[in-house]
């Protein structure tokens, strides 16, 4: 979501390899402690705690960039990213963690590039649906298929976890597709610091009764709260930004491919979550489908007429 060209080294530096790894991390972190955080509060205040976390510490950067006002000016489009972003993706996947492990969750949400792939088409870009991309798609709807096929006859799975963790996934490929469409000329610091702002603010009414009728958080709750508005959110997108400018936007999306690794990972480690077989089996076939989905290609030549 960076604007503007930038020339890129053909190798990445020591800079990009560092921010690479921690993205890979952080954005592997959020289903663990979305799945704590439930366990004391409900979904509405949970996204209200952690996008006015992250608004708290985003907002004066972009004030002091000047990336606050393009925003503010093109507020509609920013209102229309936040929701699709982050006002319906968050409350759903932390509903859906109420009821599935994280590690689940996480992978689910790797079908991200396989929607994409087709809204993008949809949207009439030819080249999206080329055929190693297609073949990509086959493969990771294969590997959701016996993810949700085997787990759910096994008795593991809520199937209306994932169909909310479906529309999470449309949501979010199609969030950035608006921005690079209709929000490329504004800063995106502004742009994220207004969405969080914007979803604080919607979530107001019905986050803070909720958090008003919690009352005193654990420790392992305000842990939770705290890593997933400062650091999931908030140093999140900052670090993002740096690696984009420090190795490209191709390949800081790469991070898309070991952030579900590390939810499974810490979703087994840390809250001793079950590796079923519908994991086993479908894990790899969904990363697999993912980068086959998302392989450059030739640009389609246009047609005369």
């Amino acid at each position: 979501m960076e604007a503007g060209p930038r020339a890129h080294a053909a190798h990445m530096s020591r800079e990009a390899w560092v921010l690479f790894a921690a993205m890979s991390v952080i954005w592997g972190m959020p289903y663990l402690f979305i799945k704590i955080a439930v366990e004391q509060l409900s979904p509405s205040a949970l996204v209200l705690a952690r996008t006015a976390l992250g608004a708290v510490v985003l907002l004066p950067l972009a004030v002091r960039s000047a990336a606050l006002r393009p925003a503010l000016a093109q507020w509609r489009l920013v209102l229309a990213f936040a929701v699709l972003e982050m006002a319906v993706p968050w409350l759903l996947l932390t509903h859906a963690e109420e009821r599935i492990a994280s590690g689940l969750a996480g992978l689910l949400i790797a079908t991200v590039p396989l929607v994409g792939a087709v809204v993008t088409r949809l949207l009439g870009d030819r080249a999206a649906l080329s055929r190693i991309r297609v073949v990509g798609i086959v493969t990771g709807l294969a590997g959701v298929a016996a993810l949700v096929g085997i787990d759910s006859a096994g008795g593991h799975l809520d199937l209306l976890s994932v169909a909310e963790l479906f529309v999470v996934a449309v949501g979010y490929a199609t969030a950035p597709i608006l921005v690079d469409r209709r929000l490329q000329d504004v800063p995106t610091l502004g742009v994220i610091a207004l969405s969080l702002a914007l979803v604080a603010l919607i979530y107001l009414p019905f986050g803070v009764p909720a958090l008003v009728s919690t009352g005193a958080w654990t420790s392992r709750t305000s842990l939770s709260v705290l890593v997933l508005g400062l650091v999931c959110t908030a140093l999140a997108f900052v670090l993002f930004f740096r690696l984009i400018a420090a190795a490209g936007p191709v390949r800081a999306t790469v991070i898309t491919f070991l952030n579900p690794a590390v939810a499974v990972l810490l979703g087994l480690v840390v809250l001793d979550e079950p590796l079923t077989v519908g994991v086993m089996v479908g894990f790899p076939l969904v990363l697999a489908g993912s980068w086959l989905a998302t392989r450059p290609t030739r640009p389609v030549p246009a047609q005369a007429g």
